[in-house]
């Protein structure tokens, strides 16, 4: 055995998804349907809402001994049927099981985080275990259902029973390159354009305010919108929910309180077939906003011979309580980079209908 607890022959850091679809046959993963097409990503797997969801009176943890279940009987309100389409309003907390259960070996752990289209619709969506004390956390060895916690936050959403909000990451031993190893890798791969990145627990991110040629530089979103539906790409008409924000002259940007906003990372971001990548919520330390809901960069992404040369991160920006002035170039975020335990098979780009490659300052797919 391994230091991590797995076999010899395996190595440590993110399953690829050969490895996720090795653990669905043998029933490490148990999905209560067969997978959909396009569900298995490069370094993680979508997971599907069930057949029902709870609003709750709030958000909740189970605990190390309580079971989600048991939590669920205490704090719902109603249930809500999702075989048919569903309403979920903004500012109301819902739980929600999922239809992927686990049965971890003792050796695998798991984490996961909001899918892309989930952040940049401001949803915020949080994934609970039986008897785990944090959010999208899954311990070694886990073996149980999923829930899925799910709030808008600005507009409201329709989902249904298969609806895809969040993905899974499964990982074997320590996969977090240090910042050497790190620095080395900028070197080698140019994972972030900028001639002297800041290392330091991660790679540094800044923000973009210098905008196009038109001065356009992100979104603002409307409130009292219309729904959004959650499966339907382009189905939404952009400017009945989003205002177009143009700076001239002063590159900088005022975050109102509560207001939710799009915006773009100044640097290209590259993430090489050997790696994965995850943006870390920024150190309340240094102003009080959040940056990015959504944090699971797969292998391929921004990368060249994958069609992404160029792709820069997007940001989903929420101010608290009070004002907050962004500069062009300040650091909003950090890329904390893991090492695939085997080059995936298949990476994220255009051939697997990625909607993200290539990027620059982009909404979720559902708006035209």
């Amino acid at each position: 055995m391994t230091q991590n607890g797995g076999p010899q022959n395996e190595r440590s850091g993110i399953l690829p998804v050969q490895a996720i679809r090795r653990l669905i046959e043998q029933g490490h993963i148990k999905p209560q349907e067969p997978l959909l097409e396009g569900q298995l990503q490069p370094a993680s797997l979508d997971l599907r809402l069930g057949p029902c969801a709870w609003r709750v009176r709030a958000s909740f943890l189970p605990g190390s001994k309580a079971r989600v279940e048991d939590k669920l009987k205490e704090f719902a309100l109603h249930k809500i049927d999702l075989t048919k389409s569903a309403v979920l309003e903004t500012g109301c907390v819902y739980v929600a099981p999922l239809l992927e259960t686990l049965a971890l070996p003792p050796h695998i752990s798991a984490s996961a985080n909001p899918k892309s289209s989930t952040g940049r619709l401001d949803v915020f969506t949080r994934v609970i275990a039986d008897a785990v004390s944090a959010f999208d956390q899954v311990p070694a060895g886990y073996t149980g259902p999923l829930y899925a916690e799910i709030c808008p936050q600005t507009f409201p959403i329709i989902v249904r029973q298969g609806s895809r909000l969040s993905q899974i990451r499964f990982r074997q031993g320590a996969a977090a390159d240090t910042d050497a190893a790190l620095a080395d890798l900028q070197q080698r791969e140019r994972l972030v354009s900028s001639d002297q990145p800041d290392i330091a627990q991660g790679i540094a991110l800044s923000v973009d305010l210098a905008g196009d040629e038109s001065g356009l530089v992100g979104y603002r979103a409307k409130r009292h919108t219309g729904l959004v539906d959650i499966d339907a790409s382009g189905s939404c008409d952009m400017l009945d929910y989003w205002e177009p924000i143009r700076l001239h002259g002063q590159r900088r940007l005022i975050l109102d309180p509560d207001e939710f906003y799009i915006l773009a990372s100044r640097e290209a971001v590259n993430v090489p077939p050997t790696h994965a990548a995850e943006m870390v919520p920024f150190n309340p330390l240094v102003g009080e906003f959040r940056v990015h809901y959504a944090g699971f960069f797969d292998p391929g992404f921004g990368y060249a011979a994958a069609g992404g040369a160029g792709s820069r991160a997007v940001l989903e920006v929420r101010s608290h309580k009070v004002p907050f002035i962004l500069e062009h170039g300040q650091i909003i975020g950090r890329l904390i980079y893991e090492r695939m335990a085997e080059v995936p098979e298949m990476l994220y780009g255009a051939a697997l209908g990625s909607h993200y490659q290539a990027q620059g300052l982009k909404l979720s797919k559902h708006f035209r």
